[in-house]
């Protein structure tokens, strides 16, 4: 394969000490309630890379055919385990079943005063404990989304029966962690540039581990020993749904057989809402929290902001029957795509989001017509809702009893913790045979047919195939298909 461009980012300053890092993580293995008694921290090496940001017009090949992949004998991949933390509820059961009769978790932020914001309304998890999951003194001081981050990882493995004596048994140089962030450690960040102000030797010495987006990965592995891939993935929205298909690529490609993966994001804090209120990208209907996020909705004015994870515990299929795991869900593949358009707006045509959908359907094997529910984006946008629904109708219009939803109408946008939790979405209404309705519906957008679209209240699906996708600024797409496992 011949090389045909590099983008080389060249550091501007030599290396930084390595010690000061070694005697922190010194410190941050001393706080963490440890399975295994040996720990490695590794050097921190960065580099400063200085970009113009650019609208660029493109248009892709539309009509771009792709060939299905042969069906070959390759490692399947299921899904044995979930773990969430949303402002509808804290496990995989509770958080479906107030999605399916319609619960919102929109409310007014509780938690600062945003009175001078004109946005004041969010999904905040109202009710959050680490107890028994995460060390008390790394509770006080790692940023929420961490913390959310490591409890969802945790109960994902105890959702899956992954006792201490399965946890003896497995080897762990082939388990791995990757769950991403888009917004990161904001809080921690926030709080490192108010110190500052004052000076830099009030600064915390952990601002810049816990601010990182890998560092829950990293330190949720060190709790369990777990040796296998690890890193983080931050795409932006769509960062959940990057996550959860690269984990499973270690998996087909036999470097993994069990991945922890997902997002997380805890970004409802002034920098936040400010940075999204200056965006002009979030709801102002305060007056009614519940009825503000209302995806297709011709009355929608913008997203709801909000918060926590998701994570699914994907195995290798006979490595999941070793063990007697149950088994919820085959995950079948999917892709990844950029607009290469603009920063915050889809493209025109949704020339990306078609291209995704495709060849997330041509790597996976599996025909449009067995397609049957699709778990939106839709993030009650004006642009991205109607781009988005254009792009489903010209892949999979002609499909009989196609069913199509927003779980982002009731719990907001959780950003980088988004496509993950729908992900879970998705996959229980797989074992259930129930999907969610689209609240907030009331008068749908021109051009919408509301036929597709799930109605008030819940619906019986016996899904066959089904479609999950996840955007994010900068262009990026992104689409994973579940199904039932057979």
């Amino acid at each position: 394969m011949a090389l045909t461009g590099v983008l080389a980012c060249m550091p501007v300053a030599s290396e930084p000490e390595t010690t000061s890092f070694h005697m922190l993580g010194s410190r941050i293995t001393q706080w963490t309630t440890l399975s295994t008694t040996r720990r490695r921290l590794f050097n921190l090496h960065t580099t400063d890379c200085l970009g113009k940001a650019m609208a660029i017009a493109v248009q892709p090949a539309m009509e771009t055919t792709f060939k299905k992949q042969p069906v070959t004998k390759q490692r399947r991949v299921v899904v044995t385990g979930m773990g969430v933390e949303t402002p509808v509820g804290s496990n995989p059961d509770v958080f479906y079943n107030n999605l399916l009769e319609g619960v919102s978790g929109i409310s007014e932020i509780e938690a600062f005063d945003c009175t001078q914001f004109p946005t004041r309304i969010a999904g905040e998890i109202k009710s959050f404990s680490t107890e028994g999951w995460v060390a008390p003194k790394l509770s006080k001081r790692m940023d929420r989304f961490m913390l959310y981050m490591l409890t969802a990882g945790k109960k994902a493995l105890a959702d899956a029966g992954i006792t201490e004596d399965v946890m003896n048994e497995l080897d762990k140089t082939r388990c791995g962690v990757l769950i991403g962030s888009a917004m990161g450690g904001m809080q921690v960040f926030h709080d490192a540039i108010e110190a500052l102000r004052v000076s830099y030797k009030k600064m915390n010495p952990f601002c810049v581990p816990f601010a990182t987006t890998n560092m829950g990965s990293a330190i949720l592995a060190m709790d369990l020993g777990w040796m296998g891939p690890n890193y983080s993935i931050s795409t932006a929205c769509a960062t959940g749904n990057f996550c959860i298909l690269n984990a499973a690529n270690h998996i087909i490609r036999g470097e993994a057989d069990l991945m922890l993966c997902g997002g997380s994001d805890a970004a409802i804090i002034p920098i936040g809402l400010g940075g999204f209120v200056a965006c002009r990208a979030l709801s102002q209907r305060n007056t009614d929290p519940t009825k503000a996020s209302r995806p297709w909705d011709s009355n929608r004015d913008g997203f709801v902001m909000g918060e926590g994870a998701g994570v699914l515990l994907l195995e290798e299929l006979e490595h999941a029957k070793k063990r007697g795991a149950t088994i919820y869900a085959e995950f079948l593949g999917g892709s990844f795509t950029c607009d290469a358009y603009h920063m915050t707006e889809p493209h025109p045509q949704g020339a990306g989001i078609i291209l995704c959908i495709k060849k997330a359907l041509a790597q996976s094997g599996i025909r449009k017509e067995d397609v049957n529910y699709i778990n939106a984006h839709a993030t009650s946008t004006p642009a991205g809702d109607i781009k988005e629904y254009q792009a489903l109708m010209s892949c999979f219009g002609q499909n009989p009893g196609l069913r199509v939803n927003s779980t982002k109408s009731m719990i907001g946008h959780l950003l980088g913790a988004a496509g993950a939790v729908e992900a879970v979405a998705t996959v229980q209404a797989i074992r259930t045979g129930w999907v969610h309705p689209n609240i907030n519906l009331d008068i749908p957008d021109n051009g919408v047919d509301t036929n597709v679209l799930v109605g008030p209240g819940k619906e019986r699906l016996d899904i066959k195939v089904a479609l999950s996708n996840s955007f994010g600024f900068g262009g990026h797409n992104s689409s994973i298909l579940f199904a039932p496992f057979e």
